[in-house]
């Protein structure tokens, strides 16, 4: 029988063709790792050319220590590379958005209630990253992937 049909409690056939492109979890996830990890990453890689030294005086500011700043280039690139490739993705995306909450938190609380002049959420896209990392984070890579989905860390 055709992957693309199941039976339902009383034999028959259940959906269509059709039905079972829009059910494809697999590719959802795919589609949200390539978004969620893949633009982080512009950002990662912006922060490796022009510098990320404005961190430090955020974290001093907020009284803590200064090595914290090296966990930008693991949350920016390091970790969006393996949630695109869907590799230790739980983790990555875990590690995203801690990051994306240290980001809030240091640099845009003054936001967190903020429309933009647009009217839209003033940290509408860091939101996105937050949200999208629990999401990827609490569904795993899928089977499109270089893990292909399987054990407790994809």
């Amino acid at each position: 029988m055709s992957a693309f049909f199941r039976k339902n409690n009383r034999g028959g056939r259940k959906g269509s063709k059709g039905d079972a492109y829009m059910r494809d979890d697999d590719f959802g996830k795919l589609l949200l790792r390539l978004s969620v990890g893949g633009l982080m990453l512009f950002h990662g890689i912006g922060k490796l050319i022009h510098g990320h030294g404005f961190i430090v005086a955020k974290l001093k500011a907020a009284g803590l220590p200064e090595l914290l700043v090296a966990g930008v280039p693991i949350g920016e690139v390091v970790a969006p590379l393996l949630i695109v490739l869907g590799l230790f993705t739980r983790p990555a995306a875990l590690i995203e958005a801690i990051l994306m909450a240290m980001a809030v938190w240091l640099v845009h609380m003054g936001q967190l209630t903020a429309i933009s002049e647009t009217g839209g959420y003033a940290l509408e896209l860091q939101a996105f990253y937050f949200f999208g990392s629990l999401a990827v984070f609490f569904l795993g890579a899928g089977k499109y992937s270089f893990s292909r989905g399987a054990g407790k860390w994809n």
